[in-house]
């Protein structure tokens, strides 16, 4: 499987992972105002992975914002998981944003040349 299609497949079960939490987002709205206002950011990005399956090259920026604040949502939740400050429980969800941020960042299409430049050079 070549580094496109994994990419794609990454996006696509991290996009449904996201959009998934629409459900919860619904339960909480009134126990935990907040938990939704952050679930209802997920469910967005959510969608925007899955629509970023179609070009992930034109995508980078997305795929780069989804990994790097998985990484800082990981790094806040599991200190307030290791200060006793949430549950325990919550080091699972680290856990998972921590593979989710790695896959991305190692399936990141690479950045791309500026060919029109470089046409232009020759060209002149």
């Amino acid at each position: 499987m070549n580094r496109e299609v994994a990419l794609k497949i990454v996006l696509g079960l991290v996009g449904l992972l996201f959009l998934a939490l629409a459900y919860p987002l619904m339960m909480f709205v009134r126990q935990d105002p907040a938990l939704s206002r952050m679930f209802s950011i997920y469910v967005a990005l959510g969608v925007f992975l899955l629509l970023a399956i179609r070009n992930p090259v034109a995508s980078r920026s997305l795929i780069a914002f989804t990994a790097w604040s998985s990484f800082a949502h990981a790094a806040v939740m599991g200190t307030q998981a290791l200060r006793n400050m949430v549950s325990r429980g919550e080091l699972v969800g680290v856990a998972i944003l921590v593979v989710i941020g790695v896959a991305l960042i190692a399936l990141a299409p690479a950045k791309q040349r500026a060919v029109g430049a470089f046409i232009n050079h020759v060209d002149g």
